[in-house]
């Protein structure tokens, strides 16, 4: 009996209360992906890396969703870990530690813990380095709207902090807070500390020995810019 790869795939995300958007996000595609294949057949077949990313993050068989059978490949012992450009998907760990995005603030998040699963084709688009230093971390606060609302899951590559610093939205330490703030390279060497949204305090000229920069923000349900 064949296997409708279309149906499968649309049960598998209902019973895992998976969205069709996220999906297609995770796999570094345009947001309605996944719908389209599942509900309007477009495209006729999931792309081979698609298809292995979507096997393994629903843990099953690559068969369900349209694959070749699987042929059992003896593997040795002492493997090498998988690379960026190898693995079928990434796992992330999501940080219990809250990074604000507001005043500023140190908090566990009892909601934060666990996985979250990334295609390797997108974190290469998005410039990601070792798996091992990349984060998601949750944040509380309203100071980065539009861009970052309170509740946003980001992508923190915690390997491109200080040593590469340049324009963009990092993770970082203000003595004993955690933010997330647009950092800014001034024309005189001086650093700007910035809040999107207006109505939060912003340091044009920031005190760089007491700022730590912890990791560059990649993503937040598309690439940061």
């Amino acid at each position: 009996m064949s296997v409708d790869p279309r149906a499968t795939l649309e049960k598998l995300i209902a019973e895992r209360r998976e969205d069709y958007a996220g999906l297609s996000r995770l796999l570094g595609r345009n947001p309605a992906y996944i719908q389209q294949y599942v509900k309007r057949g477009t495209p006729r077949r999931l792309a081979e890396e698609d298809r292995r990313a979507l096997a393994r993050y629903f843990r099953v068989p690559e068969e369900m969703l349209g694959g070749p059978p699987a042929v059992p490949t003896p593997v040795a012992a002492n493997a090498p870990r998988e690379s960026l450009r190898e693995a079928a998907i990434v796992a992330v760990p999501r940080r219990a530690l809250g990074a604000s995005a507001g005043a500023g603030s140190l908090e566990e998040d009892g909601v934060a813990g666990g996985t979250v699963y990334f295609a390797p084709a997108l974190l290469r688009a998005l410039g990601a380095g070792d798996p091992s230093g990349l984060s998601v971390i949750r944040v509380t606060g309203d100071s980065m709207m539009p861009l970052l609302a309170d509740g946003d899951d980001i992508l923190v590559d915690r390997q491109d902090g200080a040593e590469r610093l340049r324009d963009g939205v990092y993770v970082l330490r203000n003595e004993e807070a955690l933010m997330v703030k647009r950092i800014a390279l001034r024309p005189d060497g001086g650093l700007a500390v910035l809040s999107d949204n207006p109505a939060h305090q912003s340091w044009p000229d920031a005190d760089r020995s007491r700022i730590r920069i912890v990791g560059r923000v990649l993503w937040a349900g598309g690439r940061v810019r």
